[in-house]
């Protein structure tokens, strides 16, 4: 014989049906907190971070423009350091934007004596992916010493600092022999001073020798002349 269901099923306790009724609000509620989380987790990791947006930077160059090398000397001048020049406004050297860099030339012979100097203007902006005008300027000036100092057929160097010519300045002095369009060597004694004036570096060559066996100029002479034309040229740069 089929025996039938009881007809009542028998009650839960009040205390499950309590646990039941908070697991199903607990339970939507679980879920968008989940998916906030996962939200802004995104949206921060796309964001670039401070320090990864900022974009390096440096000084602004000081000087944008150059003076004229071959207008940077007075007349006096040239006649001082280049006795016997026949033109005292020299000759310019290269070509190019003359606001990023110009040279001049000037030589002259007197009697025996030959003294020739050329005086260079080179000015660098600033790159914030290079540096500043200032600190390429001060490389460039480096290497134009590291230049002369690292030429094998100058003899006799010595490299020291100059006080009182712009920013800061150092020289090279040397000996080196040339030979003339005749085929005769002479002795040269010469010196290269190198100055840097914020973003700007001037460089002075000067040298001189004494032909038909003259003396060359001692070394004290080069050194003024050079200095003389350096504290020159600086005055120019505005």
């Amino acid at each position: 014989m089929h025996r039938n269901a009881p007809r009542n099923a028998p009650r839960r306790s009040k205390t499950v049906r309590n646990t039941l009724a908070c697991a199903a609000v607990a339970l939507p509620v679980l879920l968008v907190a989940g998916c906030s989380s996962d939200s802004d987790q995104g949206k921060e990791s796309d964001s670039p971070s401070a320090s990864a947006s900022k974009k390096p930077t440096v000084a602004p160059a000081k000087f944008k423009k150059l003076p004229d090398a071959c207008k940077s000397l007075g007349k006096d001048a040239v006649k001082d350091v280049v006795p016997g020049t026949d033109d005292k406004s020299g000759k310019k050297v290269g070509s190019g934007d003359a606001d990023d860099s110009n040279s001049c030339l000037w030589s002259g012979l007197d009697k025996y004596d030959y003294r020739q100097l050329t005086l260079s203007f080179k000015r660098f902006d600033s790159d914030p992916a290079i540096g500043s005008g200032a600190k390429r300027a001060a490389d460039h000036a480096k290497q134009q010493v590291d230049e002369k100092a690292a030429d094998k057929s100058n003899r006799d160097l010595k490299e020291f600092k100059v006080s009182g010519v712009g920013d800061e300045a150092s020289a090279v002095a040397y000996e080196t022999k040339k030979e003339d369009t005749k085929g005769k060597t002479s002795e040269y004694r010469a010196e290269r001073l190198v100055t840097r004036v914020a973003n700007v570096v001037v460089t002075v060559d000067y040298e001189g020798a004494g032909f038909e066996d003259a003396k060359k100029p001692d070394a004290d002479e080069v050194k003024k002349k050079a200095e003389k034309a350096a504290k020159e040229a600086v005055k120019q740069i505005k």
